[in-house]
Formats: C-alpha cells, sequence, structure tokens
C-alpha cells in the first residue's frame, strides 16, 4: 500500500520530514487545490487503503486554524506534528513495563483502569487490529501508524488524568461536569465517582465554612458595620454573637443541597448532550460549555430555594431559628413562596461567565502543559491538577462575584433593616453608586481565603474515598 511508505519515518522528526509529508498531502489533495478537505480525506484514504469509522470532520476542524473548512499544507504538518504527541503520551501510559512495546495483557489492565472489563480473547483481538508484523505487542510505529489520523480528543487515557469538576469543589457548584466513558456510567463507576466526590465536597465545606459564613456577611453588612471591615474583625464579632459553633451557621444546608445539585446537574447533562446531537463520549470545550451551563441552570433552578435558606441561615442571630426548616416556615409565612426565589436572576446570568472562564482556563493550563512538559506520560500529578483547578475556579469565580454578590444581598434584602427592596439592575447601580467599584466584590478576601484549602481538602478526601468505593483509576 502506498500509504505505509510514507508513515513510518514522517514523524520522527517532524522539520527534518517535510518533504515525505509533502508526498503524503499531495496524495491526499484529491483536486489539487492546496488544500485537504473532508471530502478529500474520504477519497485520499482509499487510495491508500485505509479506512476510518471515525468522523473525518473532526481532523478537518482539529486542524483547521484559518476556519476556511480545509486543512492547506501547514496546517496539515501542524496537526500531525500535535497528534503525533498525544498519542506517544497514550503511548507511554500503556507501556507499564516500559519496554517501548505493548502487549495483550497491558492492553487488558490499561482498559480496567479505565471501568472496561474484557476478556484475554478480546484483548488479544483489539491487539491483532495494530499488530502488523505478526509479534503479538504493539511497538511505538504500528501503534502511531494505526491511530494517525484518528481524531485525539476522545482519547479516553487522557481524560482519565485530567478530571476536574468532581475533584475540585470551591463551594459554589456551577462547574460544568466531567466526561465520563459509556463503560463507567454502565458499570455504576460514574455514580461511585460522583459519591465521592460529593463527600468530598461535604467535607471541604465544612473545613472552610467559616470562611464562607465571613464572605455572606461582608456581602452584606459590609458597608454598614465597622467591624465587618477586616478578616479579624468579622471573625470577632461572629464569636462575640454566637460563639465558636456559630461559625458553621447554615453550612449544615450547604453540604446537603450537594448530592442533590449533583445528580441532577449530570442527568441533566447527559440529556443535553443527546438533544445537541453528540453521538461521541466527549465533547468539545463550546459544546461542553453550552450543554455544562443549561445542567447548571436546571441545576441550580431546582436546588435554588436552599441557596436561599443557606443565606438566610449564614446572616441569621443566634436564637432566631430553630433550624433549617424553621427557617424556611418563618420566611414562607412573613414573605411568601416568591421569597424563596429572591436573586434567582443574577445566580443564573452568572452561570455562564463562571463556567466559562473556569472551562476555558481549565482547558487552555491542560492543553499548556501536555504541550510543553508531558513527556513520558499524559498523567500530570497531583500538584499540577490542584495548580489548574485553583486557577481556573478562581477565575471563574472572579469573573462572575458581581453577580453573585448582587444574588446575596437580593436574598437578604428582607432581613436587612432599613434596606431598599430593588431589582437586580436597581442595586447594581446602588452599589456602585454609594460604594463605588469596591463594593461590588465586598467579602472577595475570605472567599478567595477559601479557595486553595477547599481544592486541598476536597482532593485527598475524594481520593481516598474512591479507594474505600472501589472506583479508584490508578
Amino acid at each position: 500500500r502506498l500509504w505505509w511508505l510514507f508513515v513510518p519515518s514522517v514523524f520522527i522528526k517532524c522539520k527534518d520530514q517535510e518533504h515525505r509529508l509533502k508526498v503524503l498531502f499531495q496524495v491526499l489533495d484529491v483536486n489539487g487545490d492546496g488544500g485537504i478537505c473532508v471530502n478529500d480525506l474520504t477519497i485520499g484514504l482509499k487510495k491508500l487503503g485505509l479506512m476510518l469509522i471515525l468522523s473525518l470532520q473532526k481532523i478537518v476542524k482539529a486542524g483547521d486554524k484559518d476556519l476556511d473548512g480545509q486543512l492547506d499544507f501547514e496546517e496539515f504538518v501542524h496537526y500531525l506534528c500535535d497528534h503525533e504527541k498525544k498519542l506517544r503520551l497514550v503511548f507511554k501510559s500503556l507501556d507499564r513495563k516500559n519496554d517501548g512495546r505493548i502487549d495483550s495483557q497491558e492492553i487488558l489492565q490499561s482498559l480496567r483502569d479505565l471501568g472496561v472489563h474484557i476478556s484475554e480473547e478480546q484483548a488479544e483481538k483489539i491487539l491483532k487490529s495494530m499488530d502488523k508484523n505478526g509479534t503479538m505487542t504493539i511497538d511505538w510505529n504500528e501503534w502511531r501508524d494505526y491511530h494517525l489520523l484518528h481524531p485525539a480528543g476522545n482519547i479516553p487515557e487522557i481524560i482519565l488524568y485530567w478530571k476536574h469538576s468532581t475533584i475540585f469543589d470551591v463551594g459554589d457548584s456551577l462547574l460544568v461536569p466531567d466526561e465520563f466513558t459509556a463503560e463507567e456510567k454502565q458499570t455504576g463507576m460514574l455514580w461511585r465517582h460522583l459519591v465521592a466526590g460529593a463527600g468530598a465536597g461535604a467535607v471541604s465545606r465544612t473545613s472552610t465554612a467559616p470562611l464562607d459564613r465571613l464572605k455572606v456577611l461582608m456581602q452584606v453588612h459590609g458597608s454598614r458595620s465597622k467591624t465587618m471591615g477586616g478578616i479579624i474583625g468579622g471573625f470577632t464579632q461572629m464569636i462575640r454573637e454566637g460563639g465558636l459553633r456559630s461559625l458553621w451557621r447554615g453550612n449544615g444546608i450547604n453540604v446537603i443541597k450537594i448530592a442533590p445539585e449533583t445528580a441532577i446537574k449530570f442527568m441533566a447533562y447527559e440529556q443535553i448532550k443527546l438533544l445537541i446531537g453528540s453521538n461521541q463520549e466527549t465533547l468539545g470545550i463550546g459544546e461542553r460549555l453550552v450543554a455544562g451551563s443549561l445542567a447548571g441552570a436546571i441545576a441550580q433552578s431546582s436546588i435554588y430555594p436552599m441557596e436561599v435558606l443557606k443565606t438566610r441561615l449564614a446572616l441569621g442571630k443566634t436564637g432566631q431559628y430553630t433550624g433549617m426548616v424553621n427557617c424556611a416556615k418563618h420566611i414562607f409565612l412573613k414573605e411568601g413562596m416568591a421569597a424563596f426565589y429572591k436573586g434567582y436572576v443574577p445566580n443564573m446570568l452568572g452561570i455562564i461567565p463562571y463556567a466559562g472562564i473556569d472551562l476555558a482556563v481549565y482547558e487552555t493550563l491542560k492543553n499548556y502543559w501536555l504541550q510543553h512538559f508531558a513527556k513520558d506520560s499524559a498523567d500530570p500529578g497531583v500538584f499540577v491538577l490542584l495548580a489548574c483547578g485553583t486557577t481556573s475556579s478562581t477565575c471563574g469565580q472572579l469573573s462572575s462575584y458581581p453577580l453573585a454578590l448582587v444574588r446575596t444581598r437580593m436574598q437578604a434584602q428582607a432581613t436587612v433593616e432599613g434596606a431598599p427592596q430593588m431589582t437586580m439592575t436597581g442595586l447594581f447601580r446602588h452599589i456602585f453608586r454609594t460604594e463605588g467599584l469596591r463594593g461590588l466584590y465586598r467579602g472577595l478576601a475570605p472567599n478567595f481565603m477559601k479557595v486553595i484549602p477547599s481544592v486541598s481538602i476536597s482532593y485527598v478526601v475524594y481520593e481516598r474515598l474512591k479507594v474505600t468505593m472501589g472506583a479508584k483509576s490508578k
């Protein structure tokens, strides 16, 4: 086959093999117009004797930098060199013996780590499909040649290492859900991950609850109370008013709402993926943003009354409420059902910038690490994951913080003596006019102070719970 004359040494040194790539490009450029489109790939690959079952559209989309619907020679070279790097990372991860070859046992174990349970015969069948020289092992050339023009975005090994939102709980569940393989869903591994994530979130939120309550108090009372103007003053006032126990006021409802919100968000996310017409296990970043934002909006809408309860309990004085039920009853009798949805609009508006920036920053940092620092494995290690997750979550929170502050103020308006009952836009104007731009960021300090401990604690607890529940990946 003509194909195999070009492939084996094309990618050893991308720049030194430009002439070989040029010949391959000319073969695939069926109509000779200097660009490779989906139709060119379909015809050209048939001529080379290679049949692909994956979408050729994804190949063009992945390499098409100028968005003209085809790959010119420069884009073609860039795509293949970048693609080879990702393939090498996966090959290294599968090569557990580090001998430069992958055997059926390594395939078997790697798939089991992903939640895919197959027989030895099935593993050997997979190996034979890539084994061209009959050695019953796959070397780098055979691996690369087989996956050469397969889109790398769906490689489960990379996805496995870079789990994000199920790990990093910073107290605001507006994150885009992670991707899970079909096997993880079928074997129940998905729900083990979600339960572990919920448990980790409960521990991390409880550990940082004093900072979270201080944030709420500063958002609502920061401009009215001199003692609430700083971190130390705020803690002193809370302890003086209600003792040490008061530092955790409102934490119970904050923990309880994790499970229903997480479950609703993931179920909605899976259904929305089907509605937007995706037949892939993983989505592109744009599709994830749309599906994740909509799923987040559905989940937030379902549990929003609990958000209001959390704010009211956090702001309550000692003895004002006997518990969550008493607080809910008090709000309903005094203010009606509508009170449970105060601040709903700014809360919904905050989902898009939070999820969008959090996802974009995380994906950017992930890809940068993979391109510049990943040599032997796609596994970034704990510290890289923590750094990427903390940075992206912080950027997401910073972008939506003014909306979160206005939401909290609206939820609390009825409890603050002398506070005007305003709409979202009216409250924005009032805060900006009376407190300046700084007023929209009150409480930001304790909010950021809890990010690193929240992420660290949730990660440690999440990993331990995964082991306990039999969901440990590696």
